[in-house]
């Protein structure tokens, strides 16, 4: 059989623009030759729909743009990621699905058996679980058909089984000829490797060839990588679609002896696939919400200089504006810095200099300051300056406002809220600062378009005279490996003291990360880029007392 793969970027209740791609993926793999087609995990309505899923009308509305697919199909099959209403009177209000349809009408629905309810999944808030993994009969073929979670069932490390059921195992024992996969997997660092030793095992546990079809794109702080993937019987993969890009491919399965063409490989490089990770996160939300331009405010600093290069890879240098704020704090190799990078990258450059808003404001409030010293509130007047400058520019130009902070100073609350952190997106939320570093030295690796000085000097917010980060925060290397520790590990403070690190940094970096909760409460969005990203994934309670 020929089977075609619809590799699709889904935007999240665009039911008819999800409907038109739908139909022109179809017709163009029935075009070349395609016998049997398959779309992503969701495909009609996008990943994820969230509360979407409890308005009545949504569910109708999107089995009715099922329908009208399913009316365009003819002698090649579609079978699609959607929705389906519960019909009983208990559980929740729909089904996880996939519908098989063929000769102008659906004939038959699969349901997604296993609902994640970790990290950023919350699926049992919506979808009621369907209680076996079905199979369709096409041509000759059982096909065992499983979305997205099915075939995680043992994906946990060590003896921790995430699920009491497996769907491929069951798929087994009924015996199938081919298992196919609906997905919507994010990405983030190592995800890929992951996935494709998943697929791999599934082949073998199945005892069939896997053709596994994931969603690419951008949706809110999610990032879809594409990367399908076809594995024969044994679990040697003989096909890999693009990664981060839209791809539609048609594979002859069982594959020959020697494939026509050569799978590409298995993922790129760490940091090629991190940044085409940030460049599609930005583009689809800026795009999928409705920005052609953005804004960044350029301190001369490395990480406002990633985010402007990462917007103009995302939506062009002539819609990008970068914005220079310099106090009277603020010194001349910054200014000349965040002059060269936009100069270097060829986009629109303003400067505004604050130095008279900071002195009106600190005028305003000296009487109530009367007898006290200046302290961190008078540094932060000049974020908070800055962020209504940036958002007066970002109301009348219509641009989305990038924010420039990244994970390591996120998690440890050096930010200032209402100032550095105003914004639309949060763009390397989730990039720790030795990350930040290391992607601007490849952003550079075939000219400097990242002024060399950005990268040498030390960082500083320049908020107070002399200022440098490591006046208040170890160096970045320790304060990266501390916070991964305790955020994505999980480790308490006795752990991470018995691998040797300082008790007294150990703590007073922990108890950074956790009096900054209500900060990153109230932060903007940010591209999830690691297995534990700040946002719907991790759940902390702001108010709470447990010291570990």
């Amino acid at each position: 059989m020929r089977i075609g793969l619809a590799q699709l970027n889904p935007t999240v209740g665009d039911l008819a623009g999800n409907l038109r791609r739908l139909l022109a993926a179809y017709h163009e793999l029935v075009a070349a030759g395609a016998e049997f087609i398959l779309t992503p995990e969701l495909a009609v309505c996008g990943y994820p729909p969230r509360d979407l899923l409890l308005r009545p009308r949504f569910l109708h509305d999107v089995e009715n743009a099922t329908t009208e697919l399913a009316a365009a199909t003819g002698t090649v099959p579609l079978l699609v990621g959607t929705v389906l209403t519960n019909p009983w009177s208990t559980g929740r209000r729909a089904f996880n699905a996939a519908a098989f349809c063929h000769h102008g009408r659906v004939q038959q629905f699969a349901k997604k058996c296993l609902l994640p309810t970790y990290d950023v999944f919350d699926e049992d808030r919506y979808f009621e679980p369907g209680q076996a993994p079905s199979v369709i009969v096409h041509a000759g073929l059982r096909i065992g058909v499983t979305i997205c979670e099915d075939i995680w069932a043992n994906a946990a490390p060590g003896n921790h089984r995430l699920h009491t059921s497996d769907p491929v195992a069951r798929l087994r024992e009924e015996g199938i000829d081919l298992l196919v996969n609906l997905s919507a997997s994010p990405w983030y660092a190592g995800k890929s490797a992951l996935r494709e030793n998943l697929v791999r095992e599934t082949a073998r546990t199945a005892a069939a060839p896997v053709v596994y079809c994931n969603a690419i794109g951008g949706n809110d702080e999610l990032v879809f990588d594409g990367h399908s993937l076809v594995a024969d019987a044994c679990g040697e993969i003989t096909t890999r679609l693009a990664a981060f890009a839209e791809d539609t491919q048609v594979v002859d399965l069982p594959s020959p002896p020697t494939a026509a063409r050569t799978p590409p490989p298995a993922h790129g490089a760490p940091l090629a696939d991190l940044h085409a990770a940030l460049v599609l996160g930005l583009r689809d939300y800026a795009g999928k919400s409705g920005f052609t331009r953005t804004l960044v405010a350029l301190s001369g600093g490395i990480d406002s200089a990633l985010v402007a290069e990462l917007a103009v890879a995302a939506l062009g240098a002539e819609n990008v504006i970068g914005v220079s704020l310099p106090s009277a704090i603020s010194s001349g190799h910054s200014k000349d810095d965040a002059r060269a990078l936009a100069a270097n990258l060829g986009i629109r450059f303003e400067t505004i200099p604050i130095a008279g808003a900071v002195a009106a404001t600190e005028a305003s409030l000296a009487p109530l300051f009367t007898g006290r010293a200046p302290d961190v509130t008078e540094e932060n007047l000049q974020a908070r300056i800055r962020g209504v400058l940036m958002m007066a520019l970002s109301n009348k130009f219509g641009a989305l406002l990038l924010t420039t902070g990244n994970k390591s100073e996120v998690a440890v609350g050096y930010c200032t809220l209402y100032g550095d952190m105003c914004g639309g997106l949060a763009v390397i939320s989730d990039v720790f600062k030795t990350d930040v570093y290391a992607l601007c030295r490849w952003i550079n690796r075939e000219r400097e378009i990242i002024p060399r000085n950005t990268i040498e000097k030390a960082p500083s917010a320049e908020l107070r005279p002399g200022q440098v980060d490591q006046d208040s925060l170890p160096p970045y290397d320790v304060l990266d490996a501390l916070l991964a520790g305790y955020i994505e590990e999980g480790l308490g403070r006795a752990d991470l003291i018995a691998r040797g690190y300082s008790e007294t940094v150990v703590r007073d970096i922990c108890r950074k990360v956790d009096l900054n909760e209500y900060k990153r409460k109230q932060a903007a969005p940010g591209l999830k880029t690691t297995p534990l990203a700040f946002g719907v994934g991790r759940r902390i309670p702001i108010v709470q007392k447990y010291v570990g």
